[in-house]
């Protein structure tokens, strides 16, 4: 709860009022009240935790009592809206000079009451809060689109990450190919010098067979 308790008042003569809190306040409000100087002022006057803001203007005070937290800006927006709701009725114009305590309680009571209870559950948007607001669907908007960029550049780098792995495995299928091709080519003269000693006892065993076995025979009938 923003706003605690609001009136309107003619001098220190108050006029209508509504407290929204339990508290009673009354004493407190009689004293800003009878501090408040005749001439058009707009003022804040802190008391305890509490803040209570007012304008006085044409010999009518609008005063609003609200937590600190609260701020200014909201209070004084509440504070314009109540002036402009009571300077447009028609017994604010006749107003007698010295009107008795709570006569347009009846009347306006419900309007501060009605316009309390707007502003402490959802307070109008000014300006800067809608500017404010803006900025922060900006600031959204571009942390969405960062992120958007960043998970597209984890997308790439893992596309990379992937190629550089095929490229890897070409490279290491290459060396292994070749590796392939150079066992088989031993392989294959292995085989083939076997295959030419293998020859070469077969023919030795074979003229032994005639010529005996250092081949002597062979050469002495020749």
């Amino acid at each position: 709860m923003s706003l605690i308790h609001a009136l309107v008042a003619k001098g220190s003569t108050i006029l209508a009022e509504h407290q929204a809190g339990q508290r009673d306040f009354s004493q407190a409000t009689q004293t800003i009240l009878s501090k408040i100087p005749p001439n058009n002022s707009k003022l804040t006057y802190v008391w305890e935790q509490y803040l209570f803001h007012y304008i006085s203007e044409g010999g009518f005070t609008y005063l609003v009592m609200a937590e600190d937290a609260a701020g200014r800006r909201m209070p004084f927006t509440f504070l314009a809206e109540l002036q402009q709701k009571f300077t447009s009725q028609p017994a604010a114009s006749s107003s007698t000079s010295d009107p008795p305590a709570y006569s347009q309680q009846g009347t306006f009571g419900p309007v501060i009451a009605q316009l309390v209870t707007q502003y402490n559950t959802s307070p109008p948007t000014d300006e800067l809060s809608r500017a404010q607001a803006e900025l922060a669907q900006v600031k959204d908007i571009m942390v969405q689109n960062v992120e958007q960029i960043l998970s597209r550049g984890e997308r790439i780098e893992l596309l990379v990450d992937k190629t550089d792995n095929m490229a890897s495995q070409a490279t290491a299928f290459r060396r292994g190919a070749r590796t392939v091709r150079r066992s088989m080519w031993w392989k294959n003269t292995r085989i083939l010098a076997l295959s030419v000693v293998v020859a070469l006892v077969l023919l030795w065993v074979i003229l032994a067979q005639f010529c005996g076995a250092g081949l002597n025979r062979c050469g002495a009938k020749s």
